[in-house]
């Protein structure tokens, strides 16, 4: 299934760069802004839960009762409803994507309209689970799921968008891609963890009342295989002759992204989650990491599978 897609999207590839696709183009730049959007969206959820306002507004779709709850508006309650805001603009977004992939189905691969699908499902689940979250009074494993949830839309639009650029490889990307698929996973299991960390405020708790300690030991040594899994392929990148330019700067991306991830986990660590913005600013860096992986990952798939067409 995967070699099949990868197979279409490289030929779609070769076709787009021959005569060009304004359809392919106009979804291609739908998928970036929906990217930055949900990750937009992951950083004011964060900082919804370390400001305490994941309840400031009591019901759900609505806030207050109302679509815009200018009585009640506080930066608590703000932050609340433009989470909502921001959320509701994705889905319609994400609509917009399985629309125009129907309506322009002969002119794109075959596997769009069934991707796009497959995004529309995850974010009506992440919606199912927003409504969860308040209703459940912000329940840990509900809230984690809905991070999870999160990540996995956001790196399936990631995909999409790679899959649809005009990107021909160099077929040098040898054991890349397998070590960079591992650093992906490795990243979105420890980014779970790090939201079953600030779901249950095992921080706060370990170091209060040695509560939960196993929770937060866990997320500490995690860090670990990650960041050996992204520097493997940062040094593998480095001493790659002929690599792309495009894997070449993402590689570099995902090490100055893994270098400030630690900086900024250390610091929110020792500063105890006092300091708000750090912690956002530590989820949107893991989510930008593993954003920054999953590309390098697809597009060193697709250059695989060109040097594997190329030689038959």
């Amino acid at each position: 299934m995967a070699n099949t897609v990868l197979n279409n999207a490289s030929l779609s590839t070769v076709e787009t760069q021959q005569s060009g696709s304004l359809p392919q183009d106009i979804i291609r730049r739908l998928l970036w802004k929906l990217s930055i959007a949900t990750l937009l969206l992951m950083a004011v959820g964060s900082a919804t839960r370390v400001m305490n306002a994941g309840l400031a507004c009591p019901d759900w779709p609505l806030c207050y009762g109302e679509f815009v709850p200018a009585a009640q508006m506080n930066f608590q309650v703000f932050l609340e409803w433009f989470h909502r805001l921001d959320a509701a603009g994705i889905g319609l977004g994400t609509i917009a994507l399985v629309g125009l992939s129907g309506w322009y189905r002969r002119e794109l691969p075959s596997w769009l309209p069934w991707a796009s699908l497959f995004a529309l499902a995850l974010i009506v689940f992440q919606g199912v689970l927003g409504g969860l979250t308040v209703t459940e009074l912000l329940r840990f494993d509900i809230v984690t799921a809905h991070l999870g949830t999160a990540l996995l839309f956001f790196s399936t639009l990631l995909v999409i968008g790679c899959l649809l650029l005009p990107y021909q490889g160099t077929g040098n990307v040898g054991k890349l891609t397998g070590i960079s698929m591992t650093a992906a996973i490795l990243v979105y299991f420890q980014s779970i963890l790090g939201a079953l960390v600030g779901s249950q405020w095992a921080l706060h708790q370990c170091l209060g009342s040695s509560q939960l300690c196993t929770v937060m030991n866990s997320h500490i040594i995690g860090v670990v295989p990650p960041t050996l899994a992204t520097l493997t392929l940062v040094i593998f990148a480095w001493r790659t002759s002929a690599l792309h330019p495009l894997l070449r700067k993402l590689a570099n991306m995902a090490g100055a992204c893994l270098v400030a991830q630690i900086l900024l986990g250390v610091a929110t660590f020792y500063l105890r989650l006092q300091v708000e913005p750090l912690t956002v600013a530590h989820q949107a860096m893991g989510a930008t990491l593993l954003g920054t992986l999953i590309c390098f990952s697809t597009l060193a798939l697709r250059d695989q599978q060109l040097s594997v067409i190329s030689q038959q």
